[in-house]
């Protein structure tokens, strides 16, 4: 019997294809996010049982009211994110400005994946998986963003042991550059590219399925002693020991 697996941010790039991936395999998947359209053509092309919500995984009031729609949950995958200094203009200049930057990008990373994690808490399924999407950032410094996607590795650590007695895991995946996705907005250069695929060992930039399958892994009957880590999935951009 299928699982129920809740992907946020899962209207495109990583989120779908981590959708994508669950969703052949069998489980009934709920995607969320902010932009109705978009969930609505992810729900209508991806194979399988795929169904979407359209909230700001932010809004403590709208995640409360999704998550009381659901009922047993056996894979959450915290992706909603990314890095709102793209989204601004210019940098900011003045004290409330860089104030403002800092609080959305830890809104956006931290608070988002906090919020729905104690929300569906009481529904995690005994033998299930929390999935959070962190970054090579938190690792190589990105302004408010790395430190945000640093506190997302840390807050895991306090997470995994208050899950562990309910036979639940919890891990970061920490993806370096992933081609093909929404992230960058087509800001990224050409040199830029070239530069973060020559920092990696594999000589190529990562792809959504390189992510996806990371969480399929996780979240697996062969992962269930595998809980409270920062797995990092960038080419050796980043080598850890």
């Amino acid at each position: 019997m299928g699982r129920t697996v809740v992907v946020t941010g899962g209207g495109t790039g990583i989120g779908r294809a981590i959708a994508q991936r669950f969703a052949v395999s069998g489980d009934s998947v709920v995607i969320t996010g902010r932009r109705k359209a978009v969930l609505e053509e992810t729900t209508a092309t991806l194979p399988g049982n795929v169904v979407s919500a359209c909230f700001d995984a932010t809004d403590p009031d709208a995640v409360g009211g999704f998550v009381e729609t659901l009922g047993a949950v056996d894979v959450l995958v915290n992706n909603a994110g990314g890095n709102r200094d793209f989204d601004a203009a210019s940098p900011g200049q003045t004290l409330r400005e860089v104030a403002d930057a800092w609080l959305s990008n830890f809104a956006a990373n931290v608070l988002s994946a906090v919020i729905m994690t104690t929300a569906c808490r009481d529904k995690l399924a005994s033998g299930g998986a929390v999935i959070t999407l962190g970054s090579i950032a938190a690792d190589q410094g990105s302004g408010s963003y790395g430190a945000a996607k640093a506190a997302v590795a840390s807050w895991n650590i306090e997470l995994s042991r208050a899950l562990g007695p309910l036979g639940v895991t919890a891990n970061v995946v920490s993806p370096g550059y992933i081609a093909d996705t929404e992230f960058f907005r087509d800001k990224l250069s050409g040199q830029r590219t070239s530069e973060l695929i020559a920092a990696t060992a594999t000589g190529r930039a990562g792809t959504p399925q390189d992510i996806a399958a990371t969480v399929e892994f996780l979240a697996s009957p062969a992962a269930r002693h595998l809980t409270g880590q920062v797995l990092a999935v960038n080419g050796g951009a980043w080598a850890t020991r």
